[in-house]
């Protein structure tokens, strides 16, 4: 455990493949893990999974965090031996050089690297042009009848990358969004008899457009919404402080708007009032872009209010993802109290 978590089982959310579309290891873990926390349960043809603990009260609420990352499809396997990617998910390409990778094959996984050749050997055009996500290639290190034996088409690459600590930050690939999923998961470890029914959902294919949480609010049709995700933390040199979104080691973020929603008045402020009230620490989160799951849920089945509680994170979709770990602690923190005092009596209405 570490500062009020389970820091191994982080260290296993992260490194499990999960990409859009392909989430069955992660959602094999999750299910695991959530098994002896929940009353029941269920997951559906888009792969959602949701355990929940029933409430005293015909009242839902639905705690949702996406355990999809982002990741490639192969889309073409070169006479060379070479793969060529499709991404799944939202990639900078400039991050993607020199980076080590897993293919998962339908024999297993293995290892590659993706090349970037020496600067020396460059002309002046190629060093200043834009790198795009369809340039770059996969080099499995195998000749290309090997290659051409082992991999297909549709399979699935992620990069490879270690979990660990760094000071007081956790580092790695993918904690966008395994930090939340371990978050709702040690709160439904400590959730007990909710006067409300409680459904925690580990969400699929967020990265590529909302789009499990869009079906699984038709689904269940809550009568309230709180989303675990991570926002952006540009605390680093070169933002001006009204760019930095959060601050890392500052705390819980309250949502109040992505790209995707604007989060319900009444419960951002709700939640903030909990946070003061038990000196939790947190701060505000306004998102100028990207979306999450709050917008997908937020409209999916109707009008449903809906709220989101961010774990601050820099470098987000990068192998090199950080989060400190009193925030973590503050996110399950602020999430439990939010759940423990929800009697479905809340007026959410505008």
């Amino acid at each position: 455990m570490s500062d009020g978590f389970d820091y191994e089982l982080l260290v296993e959310l992260t490194e499990t493949r999960g990409v859009p579309g392909y989430e069955d290891r992660v959602r094999d873990l999750v299910r695991t893990e959530l098994e002896g926390s929940v009353d029941r349960l269920q997951s559906d043809a888009m792969g959602n999974l949701v355990g929940t603990l029933e409430g005293e009260r015909a009242y839902d609420v639905v705690v949702a965090a996406h355990v999809d990352e982002i990741g490639f499809m192969i889309r073409h396997v070169d006479d060379d031996g070479f793969l060529e990617l499709d991404a799944l998910g939202g990639w900078d390409p400039r991050v993607l050089r020199a980076q080590r990778v897993t293919v998962h094959t339908d024999d297993g996984d293995l290892p590659g690297v993706i090349g970037s050749v020496p600067p020396h050997t460059l002309s002046d055009e190629e060093r200043e042009a834009t790198p795009e996500v369809e340039d770059v290639r996969v080099d499995l290190g195998l000749e290309s009848e090997s290659v051409e034996e082992q991999v297909a088409v549709g399979d699935l690459v992620t990069l490879s990358q270690r979990t660990e600590r760094v000071g007081e930050f956790l580092t790695g690939k993918s904690l966008d969004n395994r930090v939340s999923v371990l978050a709702m998961i040690e709160a439904a470890r400590r959730l007990d008899h909710p006067t409300v029914n409680v459904h925690f959902a580990a969400t699929t294919q967020e990265e590529v457009g909302l789009r499990g949480a869009q079906a699984l609010g038709v689904d269940l049709d809550p009568d309230l919404v709180i989303v675990l995700d991570t926002t952006v933390a540009n605390d680093v040199p070169g933002f001006e402080p009204g760019e930095q979104v959060t601050r890392l080691g500052e705390g819980a973020a309250i949502k109040l708007k992505d790209s995707s929603a604007i989060t319900n008045h009444k419960l951002h402020r709700r939640i903030r009032d909990i946070a003061e009230n038990r000196a939790i620490q947190h701060q505000l989160e306004v998102l100028p872009a990207g979306g999450t799951d709050t917008g997908g849920l937020q409209r999916a089945g109707g009008a449903t209010p809906a709220g989101a509680i961010s774990v601050p994170t820099r470098y987000l979709h990068t192998p090199t993802e950080c989060v400190h770990e009193s925030d973590l602690g503050a996110v399950i923190e602020l999430l439990v109290a939010t759940l423990e005092t929800e009697d479905g009596t809340h007026d959410y209405t505008l």
